[in-house]
């Protein structure tokens, strides 16, 4: 991208401009995303493109009793295939699956050619997506594909001030130990560092969580935190980013709480979620880590038991809308910088 380019798409506001997808038009999906766009806050912090389905947009603008998003000087929604397709509520399927992949491909080239500074798409269904198409072990990696994107890449979680991230994700709770290693116990620190970082906080404070009960109790309960952890620690710091640690997994949450760190570092998908969750479940935001464009979702599911009841809570979506607004101004910052 020339500046010249840059610079005329760019130009027109100081506002954000946000490709915001509906995500499983089965799930909860398009009722949080019509509350959030019928805030009127909404509008003074972004422009939008929605990429949306029209039947669940009208049938979740019903039942939450706000109007139907239109398109006005701040919010477009573009014509494509997949506006006006039939989709079943709060049903796992083939057509739930296409959907959620090509209104993913329309925000990901959106952000990718400059036409978006970041992505923001509500809660997915990983089995209507397998259903859809998907080859990939999760939206992460589905993503990364999508973009082409070969280097390092995690989720985080963000719970208001705090961030986690994980060494291994969707994988079986017995292969763990086995994909653990002293370089990706690094390279998640560094990675949840330089977020951090990019979201505003010069000089994160990290804490790494065991993987063993009582921190492996010296070696009697297992040796990862000795033989693999630890050096991932000193590696990490020899590398620029300090973090502290091994801690044991069942109380370092507590620290964290009470603002010891900015960031943990879990060893596997439920030792964070599990903390975060129960700590704040309908305010987190996940933050797909590492990818050359800032991509967020609310940390919750599609809550198909819930579909058209007009009760599902929108704060999560909302903080996830605003996370991707900060980070795409900083994506956007970096973009005109290098266009120089």
């Amino acid at each position: 991208m020339t500046s010249e380019t840059a610079r005329q798409q760019f130009a027109v506001t100081d506002k954000p401009h946000i490709a915001l997808a509906v995500g499983d038009a089965a799930g909860i999906g398009p009722e949080i995303i019509v509350t959030l766009l019928a805030d009127p806050l909404t509008a003074r912090k972004a422009n939008v493109t929605l990429i949306a389905n029209m039947p669940a947009l009208e049938a979740a603008a019903k039942s939450r009793g706000v109007p139907l998003p239109t398109e006005s000087d701040w919010l477009s929604i573009p014509q494509w295939p997949g506006l006006h397709r039939v989709i079943t509520p709060a049903k796992v399927g083939e057509e739930n699956g296409l959907f959620i992949l090509e209104s993913l491909k329309i925000g990901v080239a959106m952000v990718a050619s400059g036409q978006a500074d970041a992505l923001c798409f509500g809660p997915l269904n990983k089995g209507a997506m397998r259903l859809g198409g998907m080859q990939q072990e999760d939206e992460m990696r589905w993503l990364s594909n999508e973009l082409n994107y070969k280097g390092v890449c995690g989720e985080f979680n963000v719970l208001d001030k705090l961030w986690t991230a994980r060494v291994t994700s969707h994988i079986p709770l017995s292969a763990v130990s086995s994909q653990l290693s002293a370089e990706k116990v690094a390279r998640a620190i560094g990675m949840l560092t330089r977020a951090l970082q990019d979201a505003g906080v010069a000089q994160p404070k990290i804490g790494v969580c065991g993987l063993n009960p009582h921190n492996g109790d010296n070696g009697n309960y297992g040796d990862e935190e000795g033989r693999i952890i630890t050096p991932g620690i000193e590696l990490a710091a020899s590398q620029g980013y300090p973090a502290e640690g091994p801690f044991p997994a069942d109380t370092i949450f507590l620290r964290a709480r009470d603002g010891q760190f900015d960031g943990i570092v879990s060893m596997y998908h439920d030792q964070g979620q599990i903390a975060t969750k129960m700590m704040g479940f309908d305010i987190g935001v996940t933050v797909q880590g590492g990818l050359p464009i800032p991509v967020t979702t609310p940390a919750h599911g599609t809550a198909y038991e819930i579909v058209g009841k007009g009760i599902a809570k929108t704060t999560a979506m909302a903080n996830a809308f605003d996370l991707a607004c900060r980070m795409g101004t900083g994506h956007r910052q970096k973009t005109l910088s290098s266009a120089k």
